[in-house]
């Protein structure tokens, strides 16, 4: 039975329903072209600032039985960089993602207005990042949030998302909801790691991180569930013309179809790309179909949403 995985964002079309997440192993060109020569639907660029960042010290990241944790502090070119070389990642032949993520909105003013003037496909502007020292998260500020839509929403015609951070309580997806379906707002990725989680190794009797005294986002398997109900409270809460792209947890292609039936457009996939590398996609892909036809399922729309009530 052929299955068709095929399916679009923002009018974007994707050959596949699974694409590499902001993160890990996409902020050199180098490690784009890998991507894009991989079974990555699109290629999604690291989180850009206004300026070049080393992010912060090491060690900053460490592999967890069941995921990772993580306190990068956005290393990234510049969004200029990113900006040059949108012509060599689109001549790649997928399309183009572009992960913004200013420490202000005049930073993402700045970002948003000159990759609308660029050949880039789709804009995330990352209202989520848990790792920035002294710095809140846009995503669990609602006011900060509504402000920061009204004035990137009207900068070009180019499809603009947001990356959000995790909820835990029905009343935040409410609140986000209301916001996010006032505005022409295309997407949204939900989620970015859980922040500030502490991970201590108990014979150095010390945090298996140096950044923030130990805290950092946790990934992988941990946030599978919260991933998923985050997909799930929105795909009810907000208006049918913003799409849902999951992340969190997403290994197996039996992962990527929990994030289906959730009603998730697409998937992008970090910890796992991060640990086992390019080849995760086309494994996850093949899994994903397989399980899908074992089911009687040709196409994603079968399954999409379609979680049934226990």
């Amino acid at each position: 039975m052929r299955v068709d995985l095929s399916t679009s964002i923002a009018g974007i079309n994707l050959s596949s329903y699974l694409m590499n997440a902001s993160g890990p192993k996409c902020t050199t060109w180098e490690e784009l072209e890998v991507i894009g020569q991989s079974n990555s639907a699109a290629i999604v660029t690291k989180s850009c600032t206004i300026s070049f960042r080393e992010g912060n010290p090491e060690p900053r990241y460490s592999d967890l039985p069941l995921g990772s944790i993580q306190s990068m502090g956005l290393p990234n070119l510049g969004y200029k960089a990113y900006l040059e070389m949108v012509p060599k990642l689109k001549r790649l032949g997928k399309p183009v993602v572009v992960s913004i993520s200013g420490f202000s909105i005049e930073d993402n003013i700045e970002m948003v207005s000159a990759f609308q003037n660029s050949d880039i496909d789709l804009i995330e502007v990352n209202f989520s990042c848990p790792n920035i020292p002294g710095k809140a998260q846009v995503a669990y500020d609602f006011s900060q949030v509504e402000s920061a839509l009204q004035a990137l929403t009207v900068l070009g015609d180019k499809p603009l998302g947001i990356k959000l951070a995790p909820y835990f309580d029905m009343s935040h997806f409410v609140a986000m909801a209301e916001i996010l379906n006032k505005f022409p707002v295309k997407f949204i990725t939900c989620v970015n790691s859980i922040g500030n989680t502490l991970i201590i190794d108990p014979e150095t009797e010390s945090p298996i991180i140096k950044p923030k005294g130990g805290f950092g986002g946790l990934c992988g398997d941990y946030i599978k569930p919260i991933g998923l109900a985050n997909v799930r409270a929105f795909r009810e809460l907000l208006s049918d013309d913003i799409q849902i792209i999951g992340v969190g947890g997403i290994k197996t292609g039996i992962d990527a179809f929990e994030y289906l039936l959730a009603g998730a457009d697409a998937v992008q996939i970090a910890t796992c790309f991060e640990k086992e590398g390019e080849g995760c996609f086309q494994r996850i892909e093949a899994e994903l179909k397989h399980f899908m036809a074992t089911k009687g399922y040709s196409k994603l729309s079968d399954a999409k949403g379609k979680l049934k009530p226990l």
